[in-house]
């Protein structure tokens, strides 16, 4: 007799999920939004814990109202601190030459991410946060300084949007 296995995917297991300010404007980017709207309607059906914080705030309510009113809109948010393991992490990620340093902001979302133990931190930008040499470069440090690594992805590929895999 076979057996069937269900693959076991990431999103079978996230609980707890980290947003930067690119996802929220993705919702409504037509670039982004195909993939962005389904992913919000999964993490409000799922009751995924959505981790969000003060930088990501004051990215925000600098962006257009509508993207401010869906984000007030949410309410399984959990709101994390900037503390001062958050800036020296953030800090680490700069001196170590991850990124530069007009990347503060986005340092301190993996740092964020990082100091709070969330299973995997989502983003849109390409160019500082998902981008295979900047993940190597913030795991790197991570694990040398006592973190765990952290998993970086895109929405398109948190779940499992009604495949029958």
């Amino acid at each position: 007799m076979q057996r069937s296995l269900k693959k076991l995917y990431l999103y079978d297991m996230i609980k707890k999920i980290y947003i930067d300010t690119s996802v929220f404007g993705g919702y409504f980017d037509i670039e982004f939004s195909e993939d962005t709207i389904p992913f919000f309607e999964k993490l409000i059906s799922e009751k995924v814990e959505i981790i969000v914080s003060e930088t990501l705030e004051l990215e925000l309510y600098r962006a257009p109202s509508f993207i401010t009113d869906f984000y007030e809109s949410l309410e399984n948010l959990k709101k994390v601190e900037l503390t001062e393991e958050v800036e020296n992490l953030a800090l680490k990620y700069i001196e170590e030459k991850v990124v530069g340093r007009t990347s503060l902001a986005d340092c301190q979302h993996i740092a964020l991410a990082t100091t709070n133990n969330v299973d995997v931190l989502v983003s849109w930008n390409f160019k500082h946060i998902v981008n295979l040499e900047r993940i190597r470069g913030y795991n790197s440090i991570n694990i040398r300084e006592g973190y765990k690594m952290i998993e970086i992805r895109t929405p398109k590929e948190i779940f499992n949007y009604g495949s029958n895999n």
